[in-house]
């Protein structure tokens, strides 16, 4: 999720996984709905460079993206208003954001899809945006600048995959959501789970504060990652289905 100044300089602080090595299984496979989000994000990002104008392209930024002040400055209350929250997450800002982006959302999205199935998966994805942007718009309410990406709804992903230990498929370096999901109180007692938290907190912390990671002349919306996070830890329970028989005894470490 970036503060899209001039709408192409934002991008992720974090880069990709390693490569795969040869001789393994591959290292994403993908399930339908996570190939979709990433064809329509890839699709609208091709549509804005090479079909749209300008001038178009500026109209659909004022109509798709996520601005803090259409709530708060006087404005009416239109339709955007209701859909951007969610449109928001699949535009972004240039090559390298969309890239970035497209790699943690297969990497994080693909167990977590394959585990609560496809119409669970759509509403996490817009509840966990619009937990993101949530907490966005309740540090910057009079912002004018946009928000745009999907890394709001990837942080909420991260945070769900805390309560499953954090655990990793190391034939494909992927995390696993296997298992049963682990209480709070487990997930905070599970090393990996707290490590990988307090990892990923504190870089968007530093961002906040003004470290540049990222390299780039923009902005990062670090509180929309916060809140990401924060909505998927908690809320992960509220789209979770048990897992098969054989999976249920199992105790993450």
């Amino acid at each position: 999720m970036t503060r899209a100044d001039n709408m192409d300089q934002q991008i992720e602080t974090r880069g990709p996984p390693p490569p795969d090595v040869a001789g393994r299984e591959p290292v994403f496979n993908l399930p339908a709905i996570v190939i979709a989000f990433v064809a329509a994000c890839v699709g609208i990002h091709l549509v804005r460079l090479y079909l749209l104008s300008p001038q178009q392209d500026y109209e659909l930024i004022l109509k798709a993206a996520f601005f803090p002040i259409r709530y708060t400055g006087g404005y009416d209350l239109d339709l955007y208003a209701f859909t951007s929250p969610f449109t928001s997450s699949l535009l972004h800002a240039g090559w390298m954001h969309l890239v970035l982006n497209m790699v943690w959302l297969a990497a994080f999205a693909s167990p977590l899809a394959t585990r609560i199935g496809v119409v669970r998966f759509v509403l996490f994805w817009c509840v966990a945006t619009a937990g993101s942007l949530l907490l966005h718009f309740v540090a910057r309410p009079d912002d004018m600048v946009p928000v745009i990406g999907a890394s709001g709804a990837i942080s909420g992903m991260m945070g769900a995959a805390a309560r499953f230990g954090f655990q990793v498929d190391r034939s494909q370096r992927m995390p696993v959501f296997a298992g049963r999901r682990l209480s709070l109180i487990e997930t905070f007692r599970s090393r990996q789970a707290v490590v990988f938290l307090v990892v990923w907190l504190g870089i968007n912390f530093a961002t906040g504060a003004g470290l540049d990671l990222s390299g780039s002349d923009g902005s990062i919306a670090w509180e929309a990652h916060i809140g990401g996070m924060l909505t998927g830890l908690f809320g992960i329970a509220l789209f979770d289905r048990a897992p098969p028989r054989e999976d249920r005894s199992s105790v993450l470490q």
